[in-house]
């Protein structure tokens, strides 16, 4: 067995080689406790009805990275499909956090949007974004705790 094998085994380097405590740390829990209830995270349900430049794959996509940033939250990468010309748009932008998914129906004035995030990003703060964004006539938001025990 080598030194640093040795070393690893007795906890006194961390797994990227830093040197550490000789007592295990506890993996870090990314779990939130508001008002007494402990959940992973917090996942919106957005319905934008009446809204404009659904089709607009360069607004969607700046869109989403405003609203990533107003929420404090870390883009890992975005996906965005433009299904044909002036047509609906559907992609995700991947968070460190969980993710903001959008669905658009510019045909119809509609999208509909998952944001879900978790640890210290604040979902609620892209409302706002989503608002001034796409302007829509009506804007409907269901909050899911997700894993709330019980």
């Amino acid at each position: 067995m080598s030194n640093v094998q040795a070393l690893f085994r007795l906890g006194a380097l961390a797994s990227d080689g830093r040197a550490g405590s000789t007592a295990r740390e506890a993996p870090k829990d990314y779990f939130i406790e508001r008002d007494g209830v402990r959940y992973a995270g917090v996942h919106l349900i957005v319905d934008l009805w009446g809204a404009e430049r659904l089709d607009d794959l360069a607004h969607v996509e700046a869109t989403l990275r405003a609203a990533v940033t107003a929420a404090k939250a870390t883009l890992l990468h975005i996906h965005l499909h433009h299904f044909t010309p002036n047509q609906g748009i559907s992609g995700v932008a991947v968070l460190a956090e969980s993710h903001i998914s959008i669905h658009t129906w510019p045909e119809n004035g509609y999208a509909a949007l998952d944001v879900f995030m978790c640890g210290g990003a604040d979902p609620q703060a892209t409302i706002e974004t989503l608002r001034a964004a796409f302007k829509p006539d009506r804007i409907a938001v269901e909050e899911i705790l997700r894993g709330r025990a019980g």
